[in-house]
């Protein structure tokens, strides 16, 4: 799976949601976090785009002229971050629907 990561000032959001509601980009999935809750800069959104080649491709294009790429080690280490936030919260539900 293909996956990119933008960090978007926070007085870009409108033209950020603008993005993630394209036709194509809204199929990938996406998540986005306050940029200090994963490490990144103050007033900033940490955006993920994981998918296709070619919606991720497509997100990247329009991702451009409102956020920053990321790229080489910071850009695996804050997806590692958001990857393990996501495998945590999964875990974490487990323990709702198990039983003793």
């Amino acid at each position: 799976m293909a996956w990119t990561i933008f960090t978007v000032p926070s007085e870009r959001r409108s033209e950020l949601d603008a993005v993630l509601r394209d036709d194509v980009v809204s199929r990938q999935s996406q998540k986005l976090r306050d940029g200090p809750s994963v490490g990144a800069a103050a007033a900033t959104t940490v955006v993920l785009i994981e998918g296709g080649a070619d919606g991720v491709q497509r997100a990247e294009g329009l991702l451009g002229p409102v956020g920053t790429r990321l790229a080489g080690a910071d850009a695996e280490t804050l997806y590692r971050r958001l990857k393990d936030e996501e495998e945590s919260a999964s875990s974490g539900m487990g323990l709702f629907f198990t039983e003793e």
